[in-house]
């Protein structure tokens, strides 16, 4: 009998490379994300460095300003307040404005939106006078809503609520447009009613579409809120910055700019998340994409 021979023990390469690798690309995304966070800060400064030393020897800052006169202006913004109050009562009163605006427009976009896009003698009959009120300058009607509600919150959430409607409800309509006609003639051959279709295929087929409208739909609301404190208001950003550009004071407004631009980037974050949560459900992408 030959005695036992001891297999050789088995070395297993593949989790450890696979490891390395991933390591090695977590690495790389790394130092990339290291180099685009250099080369934004080395622009920002060169740009604010180059903006000072301009309206220090060649430009009349009175008239363009410079970011230490600015920043003077937000320290003593939200150290000593405003003309018009707190600095925090304008920004939340502004903030109530686009956010309200921003709820309805959006609802009222993606509900009319989905219904036009999935009937279309209903788009049709629609269409001309949709596309008439779009073509209505924002900053008329802007001034209309201050004569019919008055210079209170309700005008603003009005403006903001018409920039943001037109900006989801196109949206919505392509993508109720795009879905798959065949996939709703299979679930309607497979016995789904007219609702379950709505709610299992069209809506998740177009919650793509809704949510890259509402990356710039908060803007658009911000940007009602802010037009239409600019018309007429008793507080407000909006109301901040008019009362700078009537007093000549240019790093006022740029300070107010600054302060709308915060609140937009950090609206634009917290939509990027529930992007992110809401679609989790779709496969990856097989390529990279450029995001801006």
């Amino acid at each position: 009998m030959l005695p036992d021979i001891e297999e050789p023990t088995k070395v297993s390469v593949g989790d450890d490379g696979q490891a390395a690798a991933v390591a090695q690309a977590r690495a790389a995304h790394r130092r990339r994300l290291t180099g685009i966070n250099t080369v934004r800060v080395l622009l920002v400064v060169a740009v604010l460095g180059s903006w000072e030393l301009a309206a220090s020897h060649w430009i009349d800052p009175f008239y363009y300003s410079k970011p230490s006169a600015i920043w003077s202006r937000l320290v003593d913004w939200f150290t000593s307040g405003t003309s018009q109050g707190s600095i925090w009562t304008q920004i939340a009163y502004t903030l109530e404005e686009a956010m309200i605006g921003f709820a309805l427009g959006s609802v009222g976009g993606v509900v009319l939106g989905i219904v036009l896009g999935r009937s279309r003698f209903l788009s049709d009959v629609c269409a001309p006078f949709i596309k008439a009120a779009n073509a209505i300058p924002r900053i008329i009607l802007a001034s209309l809503f201050v004569i019919w509600f008055g210079l209170g919150m309700s005008s603003k959430v009005a403006t903001a609520f018409v920039l943001v409607f037109f900006a989801v409800f196109f949206n919505a309509f392509q993508g109720a447009r795009e879905v798959d006609r065949n996939l709703v003639n299979n679930a309607r051959i497979l016995g789904a009613s007219r609702t379950q279709v709505l709610t299992s295929i069209v809506v998740p087929s177009a919650t793509s579409w809704i949510l890259a409208s509402l990356h710039s739909a908060f803007g658009f609301a911000i940007i009602g809120a802010i037009v239409g404190e600019y018309s007429g208001a008793d507080k407000g950003l909006g109301l901040l910055i008019n009362h700078a550009q009537g007093t000549f004071d240019s790093a006022g407004i740029y300070a107010g700019m600054i302060i709308i631009t915060v609140i937009a980037l950090l609206a634009e974050w917290l939509l990027t998340l529930l992007e992110r949560r809401l679609l989790r459900w779709r496969p990856p992408a097989s390529s990279v994409e450029a995001q801006i």
